[in-house]
């Protein structure tokens, strides 16, 4: 899997770029706040079709122009692929394989696979379940692209369900239960995909996570990755029907509260994903060296899982994380990537890498969204 070129019309601070990458290794190299990152988020927007750094399109679309274009041609061992997503200030964006535009934006994914690391990521053990649920939900749709469609349906299954809960706050009745009882039967029908594929994510991902944290940390402490769903006791995750009853009995469980409260109390809007460090829980104890080796250990094992699954290499993007990371967790990562990856990366200096490193990357220089060799390489 390999992106051969990227192109960015009225994107973020880029008005029209066009890059042909020529290495499995391009660094990205130039201040802060000049478009390395945003370069890096088309990339991620072309494999996701989400940002993380952007609520709406609105923020993407370069200053006040109406439109703005992402697109990129990818080889795969099943030939080439061209990829575009047009975006609109005002207005749905639009999303194109090869010429043709898809009519579900859910066909678009799961052709070109990424694994972001950014400094964000090193919050990802102490940040909310929020956080952890948003990383654990990427992967999944990495692995399962369907899993984005199951994502939504869930979703609006459950605005509609607290809508409800919340109009008949306080009321009792038989049309009332009628009507509630249709609501569980969707929510749990839903969240049971949801579920089942979130723990099926994290069975794979631990082992190699674990094995990853060990090999970091010289073998001195013991990672544990665990998917810790809201629907409490679930006795068999691979029973697709047990897993709905099982949360259909704890909805009719919590029937009192949530009609008083006037929300959906139980589900897999509430899921966490548990990290301990020699069963301590890393969020509590663990030191930032600790928690970045973890973090580390995590993007390093959803590398291997995406290939193992789909079977070629994911397109690994690290923005500005190296700095973060001390010289042994560097070293770590670099020598991973190798030529096996294609990465892209983001840095304010180059003194984070050896020179055979250097000899062996396309380095361009990123400056007010403008690309072009690093000045003090060109001879």
């Amino acid at each position: 899997m390999y992106l051969k070129k990227l192109q960015l019309q009225q994107f973020r601070n880029y008005q029209k770029t066009l890059v042909n990458f020529d290495a499995p290794k391009t660094i990205l190299v130039g201040n802060n706040a000049q478009g390395k990152s945003n370069l890096l988020e088309s990339v991620a927007l072309l494999s996701t079709l989400k940002s993380q750094r952007a609520n709406s399109d609105r923020e993407l679309v370069r200053d006040d122009e109406p439109i703005g274009r992402v697109s990129g041609i990818l080889e795969r061992t099943t030939g080439s692929i061209e990829l575009e997503i047009i975006l609109r200030r005002s207005g749905r964006r639009t999303v194109a394989i090869n010429g043709e535009t898809c009519r579900r934006q859910v066909d678009f994914l799961g052709l070109l696979n990424v694994v972001e690391f950014s400094s964000l990521d090193l919050d990802l053990v102490r940040g909310s379940p929020d956080d952890r649920r948003r990383w654990l939900d990427g992967l999944v749709i990495q692995l399962e692209p369907v899993y984005a469609h199951l994502l939504r349906e869930y979703g609006q299954i459950l605005r509609q369900r607290n809508a409800f809960l919340k109009q008949m706050k306080g009321k009792v009745g038989a049309e009332v239960e009628a009507m509630r009882s249709v609501f569980d039967f969707q929510l749990a029908t839903a969240g049971a995909k949801v579920m089942r594929r979130r723990w099926r994510a994290v069975q794979r991902l631990a082992p190699l996570a674990r094995q990853w944290h060990r090999n970091i940390s010289g073998q001195t402490e013991v990672l544990s990755v665990e998917y810790a769903p809201h629907v409490r006791n679930i006795a068999n995750f691979e029973d697709a029907e047990a897993v709905r009853q099982d949360f259909l009995s704890q909805m009719r469980d919590r029937a009192v509260p949530e009609l008083h409260q006037g929300t959906t109390l139980v589900g897999p809007h509430r899921d966490e994903v548990y990290l301990a460090i020699d069963n301590t829980p890393a969020r509590q104890y663990g030191s930032q060296g600790q928690q970045r080796t973890l973090v580390l250990a995590l993007k390093l094992a959803e590398l291997q899982l995406i290939e193992d699954v789909v079977g070629e290499p994911p397109v690994l993007l690290l923005d500005d994380v190296l700095a973060e990371l001390d010289l042994n967790r560097q070293n770590q990562l670099l020598e991973t990537i190798e030529d096996r990856f294609q990465t892209l990366i983001s840095t304010t200096h180059l003194g984070a890498f050896d020179a055979q490193w250097l000899h062996a990357s396309q380095i361009l220089s990123v400056s007010g969204g403008q690309l072009s060799p690093a000045p003090e390489l060109v001879t």
